[in-house]
C-alpha cells in the first residue's frame, strides 16, 4: 500500500466503469536530504535522526537518501551511526522508547532484505541492521552507489542510506536521480540551498 503502483491502480479503478471519481493519490517518497560543506553536522545529524527515524521511517516523507559533502561525510556518517547506535527501540507502551515496531513481518523482511543487499553490493553497515521480533534497529549505511538497492528503493523502514557528493552539479543530479518526489531538504549556506531547490525536479 502506498506505493506508486498501488496508486496507479487505485487511479484506474476510480476512472473505470463509468465511476469518473476524483482521486488524490499521494504515494511512495524517498526525500534527498543533502548537507553542504558549511553546515553544522550536528545540528545535520539531530534534523536527519527526526526525518529518518520518526515512526520507524514508515512515513512517506521521510529524509531518504542522505547526500553529504565530501568534506563532512566521514564526520557526518559516524556521528549519525553514532546516534543511531544509541537510540532506544522497543515496545512504546512499555518505556520511554524512540523507535516502535515494524508495521508487520513482510514489511521488517523487506527492510531487512534491502539492507542485507545493500551490504552486498557494496555498502558499509555503520549501525543497525539487526532486528528483534518486530524491532529494527535504526540503521546507516555509508559509501553507498547509485545502483546500490538501498538507493534506488524506497526502503519503509528505519535505514540511512549515505552517499557523499563533491560539486552542487553533483548534489542535483544525485538528487534527481530518483523516480520518487514529495520532499526535499537542504542544510547549509542558504543561497546554495536555494540555487539547488531550483534546480531540483
Amino acid at each position: 500500500a502506498g506505493s506508486t503502483g498501488v496508486g496507479k491502480n487505485v487511479g484506474a479503478l476510480a476512472a473505470s466503469g463509468g465511476h469518473l471519481k476524483y482521486t488524490g493519490l499521494e504515494l511512495g517518497g524517498d526525500g534527498p536530504f543533502v548537507v553542504l560543506a558549511d553546515a553544522d553536522v550536528d545540528q545535520a545529524v539531530r534534523a536527519a535522526v527526526m526525518g529518518k527515524f520518526l515512526h520507524q521511517g514508515q512515513i512517506c516523507m521521510t529524509t531518504g537518501r542522505h547526500i553529504v559533502h565530501e568534506d563532512i561525510y566521514e564526520q557526518y556518517v559516524d556521528a549519525l551511526a553514532e546516534k543511531a547506535a544509541h537510540l532506544p527501540v522497543g515496545d512504546p507502551a512499555g518505556g520511554n522508547v524512540a523507535l516502535g515496531p515494524i508495521i508487520d513481518e513482510n514489511q521488517l523482511k523487506k527492510i531487512d532484505g534491502i539492507v542485507q543487499d545493500a551490504v552486498a553490493a557494496g555498502a558499509r553497515l555503520a549501525a543497525g541492521g539487526t532486528s528483534d521480533a518486530l524491532f529494527y534497529r535504526p540503521t546507516v549505511l555509508a559509501d553507498v552507489n547509485k545502483d546500490n538497492p538501498a538507493w534506488r528503493q524506497e526502503i519503509f523502514g528505519p535505514v540511512a542510506p549515505v552517499m557523499k557528493f563533491s560539486t552542487v552539479d553533483e548534489a542535483v543530479e544525485l538528487a534527481n536521480d530518483s523516480e520518487y518526489g514529495l520532499s526535499l531538504s537542504i542544510l547549509g549556506d542558504v543561497g546554495m540551498a536555494m540555487e539547488i531547490a531550483d534546480r531540483v525536479e
